[in-house]
């Protein structure tokens, strides 16, 4: 425990050259509000736009776009943003620009949702969308099995593997020349990079299934194809799922992906470039009991902080100030990432600045400083 006066979550932290302002992070979260068809499928729209905005004028020191396709087999459903072409790249620009101008960090997450993908939109449900629909297709996995009730994948060939690795590479690229500045690879919630990494989805007999060494392969290969694309002095993130919560055997290796496994993937991707790990939980076991409560993840970043040399951020149930103020300064932790507590609050990094006696980076917009005491946040 540290003795501070000034909050360490209002302190700016490095990653290669970028300078994070503070490190109260925006996590990403699907809006299923792009066009499904037509000549805007998958680009980001208005809504958007707002939606990011609004929580950079909030304070939130990095700002990462829900998880974007990195194809269109790759959407999760038929509403998903993508940066497979030129018009979402172009859209995607104006929207970066709007939040770098706001003094915080421009990230974007690229995703291939797997076996998960062309699911319908949450308040819809929670399943595939109708194989009769016009808006469905067929999706890819690991092998052909399912998750749970979804439809049956295809199971990916050598050189399907290929071209997903070919795809994020080409989405890379388009979210440099976009402007982004952090990029983040989805291995996490039971999407394609997960699905390879977990013995649970996994059960391939070659190069990409098997022993944690293949099962991993995908993944690591991704980094390294990204890693090559992405400039050497701008940081590469991966999200990652720490456990399928398939068991509480510590150790043990029982057909699912554990927190042992997390450890170990975290220390080959800090030798491939990667320059911290996003631990989330989750995704890929369907009907599995999850202990939620408060900050029910942060021992899964602790244990990365802990027993490897790769920096940690911490996610999920993190909602009062103190409680993130604490994750940092016990070192389970260097930075939170913030999800539906910024959907209800997307000041809350202000907020949480007048909680704790700091002073928050990026500073109010002059526009609303009338609304702010002298000197506060």
């Amino acid at each position: 425990m540290h003795n501070r006066q000034v909050p360490l979550l209002f302190e700016p932290l490095r990653l290669r050259d970028v300078t994070i302002p503070n490190r109260a992070w925006m996590s990403p979260m699907c809006q299923y509000s792009a066009a499904a068809t037509g000549p805007d499928i998958g680009v980001p729209t208005s809504w958007h736009k707002t939606h990011l905005v609004s929580r950079a004028v909030g304070g939130s020191g990095l700002i990462i776009t829900e998880a974007t396709s990195v194809s269109s087999e790759g959407r999760l459903s038929p509403y998903d943003t993508g940066i497979w072409n030129s018009a979402q790249e172009e859209a995607w620009a104006g929207i970066v620009t709007a939040i770098a101008g706001c003094g915080v960090v421009p990230g974007i997450q690229l995703g291939h949702a797997g076996r998960k993908a062309s699911t319908v939109a949450p308040w819809d449900g929670h399943r595939s969308v109708d194989p009769s629909d016009p808006l469905a297709w067929k999706t890819i996995g690991p092998t052909d099995q399912p998750y749970g009730d979804f439809e049956p994948p295809r199971a990916a060939t050598t050189e399907d593997i290929g071209k997903i690795i070919d795809d994020y590479v080409a989405a890379s690229e388009r979210a440099l020349r976009a402007g982004f500045r952090v990029l983040e690879i989805h291995a996490a919630h039971g999407y394609i990079q997960h699905q390879f990494l977990s013995a649970a989805s996994n059960t391939r007999d070659d190069e990409y299934g098997g022993d944690f060494s293949r099962r991993v392969r995908l993944t690591l290969d991704t980094v390294e194809a990204v890693r090559s694309a992405w400039p050497e002095h701008l940081p590469l993130i991966v999200r990652v799922s720490a456990t399928d919560w398939a068991t509480d055997e510590p150790g043990l290796e029982v057909g699912s992906w554990t927190a042992d496994q997390t450890v170990e993937l975290a220390k080959l991707l800090s030798a491939r470039g990667v320059d911290l790990l996003d631990v989330s939980t989750g995704g890929n076991v369907p009907g599995v009991r999850i202990p939620v409560g408060p900050g029910y993840q942060v021992p899964f970043a602790r244990r990365v902080q802990q027993e490897t040399e790769l920096p940690a951020a911490a996610v999920g149930l993190i909602s009062a100030p103190a409680q993130a103020e604490a994750i940092l300064t016990e070192g389970d932790a260097v930075a939170v990432f913030l999800a539906r507590e910024l959907l209800r609050d997307p000041y809350w990094p202000r907020r949480a600045a007048r909680e704790l006696g700091g002073v928050i980076n990026p500073a109010v917009p002059r526009q609303y400083e009338r609304g702010y005491p002298a000197g506060r946040p």
